[in-house]
């Protein structure tokens, strides 16, 4: 279940901030049982784990970080030791201190 306060009107006081979404996430989880899906100003890697090692939500979604950064998969799971799956075409695009996104690929390799 995606959980979100909504935000369609004006007349809404929402407290924005990072992560603020996430404890109706929390709640739902917990009553319902549910999967839930969390989301509010999630833009860091480290963020995003923790939402998921919390408890906070079974999943994430991100928008602004993917708006601003396409690539946002590849650099969250080069700063958290994780690897992705890309084609070779893509393979030489990384910065040097993130190579091991892609995992064990080299230049040229068949």
């Amino acid at each position: 279940m995606h959980v979100s306060s909504g935000g369609v009107s004006p007349q809404q006081k929402i407290p924005v901030g990072p992560g603020y979404q996430l404890p109706l996430a929390r709640q739902v989880r917990e009553a319902s049982g549910l999967t839930t899906l969390g989301v509010g100003l999630i833009t860091q890697a480290a963020q995003a784990e923790a939402a998921l090692q919390n408890g906070d939500a079974d999943l994430v979604a991100l928008a602004r970080a993917f708006l601003y950064n396409p690539r946002w998969g590849w650099q969250a799971a080069a700063e958290l030791g994780g690897t992705v799956q890309a084609m070779p075409a893509y393979w030489r695009c990384l910065p040097k201190e993130a190579q091991a996104a892609f995992g064990n690929v080299r230049i040229g390799m068949r």
